[in-house]
């Protein structure tokens, strides 16, 4: 399966987008939880310094 993903990515313009990994600390419990998302590689900085959730 992974390869799959793999060959989907490089052959669709996967190049172009980066995977960003943020903790996010919950309010309820204190404990922190890993949010991932695909951002336009030009976009990154813009998206770790804003802090958009």
């Amino acid at each position: 399966m992974a390869k799959k993903v793999v060959a989907t990515l490089k052959t669709a313009g996967g190049k172009d987008w980066a995977k960003v990994i943020r903790a996010v600390k919950s309010d309820k419990t204190g404990a922190y939880t890993f949010k991932e998302e695909m951002v336009p590689v030009d976009k990154v900085q813009d998206y770790i310094a804003t802090g958009v959730k």
